[in-house]
């Protein structure tokens, strides 16, 4: 009598694949800065530049002595650039214009509302 024996065979081993590419990320829209929507209240800012045209409020005074504006219409600092100004001691708005400049002293934050 013969006796055989089958051996099991061993499991191939498993092949691992890799695959190197390039993967291009298309970047998403974004807008473009453009002008700002509110303003600190101290400063000299280019109206349709610095800031967006239109009209803005502020809650008035930053401190003790009154809130200056001025709508300018050029940045030369002389009297006569002037176009229109107030001193406030509450509260105020101001209607700016594309290509003046708007000069605010000692206000709280004016912000576009129009």
């Amino acid at each position: 009598m013969t006796v055989t024996e089958t051996a099991e065979a061993e499991a191939a081993p498993a092949v691992t694949e890799t695959v190197v590419g390039t993967v291009t990320a298309e970047p998403e829209e974004t807008e473009e800065a453009g002008p700002a929507t509110s303003v600190s209240g101290e400063g000299e800012y280019l109206v349709g530049e610095d800031v967006k045209a239109g009209t803005y409020k502020s809650a008035g005074p930053s401190g003790d002595f009154g809130c200056y504006w001025a709508r300018l219409k050029d940045a030369s600092g002389e009297f006569d650039a002037i176009i229109a100004n107030n001193n406030l001691s509450g509260p105020g708005r101001v209607t700016l214009n594309k290509g003046e400049y708007f000069q605010t002293k000692m206000c709280q934050e004016w912000t576009r509302v129009g």
